[in-house]
Parts: structure tokens; sequence; C-alpha cells
């Protein structure tokens, strides 16, 4: 059986519905944004693979100040400043669309009174000013941003307090995440999980689950 679709048949009822944001909800890709600044091609690829790197940004998830982050990669990395700083106040054009089908299927459970909530490795300045733009999130009745928490996934300390926060067991939440090492954290934990590869995955588990209609 494939990853993408664990056995609902064995599992208990779903009473809520979890999902990751970034390639899940929405694209994400840090290229798209240098690529704009850096016309050579070998060194937009020595850029993304050495200063502006998804681990570098990774910390800033986790709740690491962005000036200080900034300023310490300014200094490792000299004659890059405006390169740097772009990252720091261009963050949006690293977010060029939708995952295609998502967010109708997110309607859908909304649609049929199932609770959402996230879970999301997403650095507050840059949450915020994504939040602001995606009315989507309205109807999740609560997000755990890992730059607030400073804490993130896999780290069970976030999903043990996402579960506090969402007031359901974990047996009876199915979160959703295309990241393996964040599903078998949940999954550990007794969360009940879809490893995301895609939509129409992930709407023939919530069809055999009973939460959406094929």
């Amino acid at each position: 059986m494939s990853a993408a679709h664990e056995n609902p048949s064995v599992e208990a009822p779903v009473h809520a519905v979890v999902f990751d944001v970034g390639r899940v909800l929405v694209e994400w890709d840090m290229r798209l944004l240098f690529a704009k600044l850096i016309p050579e091609p070998e060194r937009l690829d020595w850029f993304c693979a050495t200063v502006v790197t998804e681990e570098w940004h990774f910390e800033h998830d986790a709740g690491r100040d962005l000036t200080e982050l900034v300023a310490e990669r300014k200094a490792a990395y000299p004659g890059n400043d405006a390169l740097i700083d772009a990252y720091a106040t261009r963050f949006l054009e690293t977010i060029p669309g939708n995952v295609a089908g998502s967010h109708e299927i997110v309607r859908e459970l909304a649609a049929r009174d199932v609770p959402l909530f996230a879970i999301t490795n997403f650095a507050s300045p840059f949450w915020r000013e994504y939040r602001a733009t995606e009315p989507l999130f309205d109807l999740f009745g609560d997000i755990v941003v890992s730059g607030d928490e400073k804490l993130v996934k896999p780290d069970r300390r976030i999903f043990d307090l996402a579960a506090r926060r969402f007031g359901h067991e974990p047996g009876a939440m199915l979160f959703i995440d295309d990241n393996a090492a964040n599903i078998a954290s949940a999954r550990e934990l007794g969360w009940q999980v879809h490893h995301f590869l895609g939509s129409e995955g992930l709407r023939a588990d919530l069809t055999a689950r009973g939460l959406v209609k094929a």
C-alpha cells in the first residue's frame, strides 16, 4: 500500500483534520526569488546551495531572530548583502501559488463542518505577512506556527502542544504533511496520518474515510 494512503478501515473515526501549510496548501521555492536577482546559472546554484539555503531558513522557522540571522549571514558571505536582504524583505516572492486541488479540499471539509487545524514550520514575521494575504485560513480553528512557539516539526513537543491546543486526542485527528520525518513523528505519537504526495491521493484517502465525497 502506498505511504500516501494509510489504511483508514482499521483506524478510529477522524474528528479533526490537521494540515501542514508549505507544499501541502501552498507552493514554496526560495530559488524563485533569487532567480530574479542572479542571472548567472552557476552563481544562482551556488547561492541557493550555500548562502540562503533551506537548512539556514529552518533556523528562522525555529524562532531565531531574523535580524540576527541576516547579520550573521552577511558576515559569513561578504559581498552578498543585497541578496541576503532580499530574503528578509521579499519572502512572498518565494510563494508562487497554491498547491493544485488542496484549497478545494479544505473548503469541502469546512462545508461538511469538519474541524480544521494546521501545524506549520513557518517563521513568525513571514507567517504574519503571508497570512494577511490568504483568507483560506479563516476556516481553521487554530494554527500552531513554529516560529511563534520556537518548536519545529518533527519535534514531538510541537505535536503535543498542538493536541492540547486543538482539544482532540491525537488518535482522533488526521495529520497531513509532505515531509516523511514529520509523518513518522506524528504516527509515533498516535496521530492518524497522511503522507501528502498530491491532492488526488489526499482526496482518495479522505473519501475512503468518509470525510469528503469522491
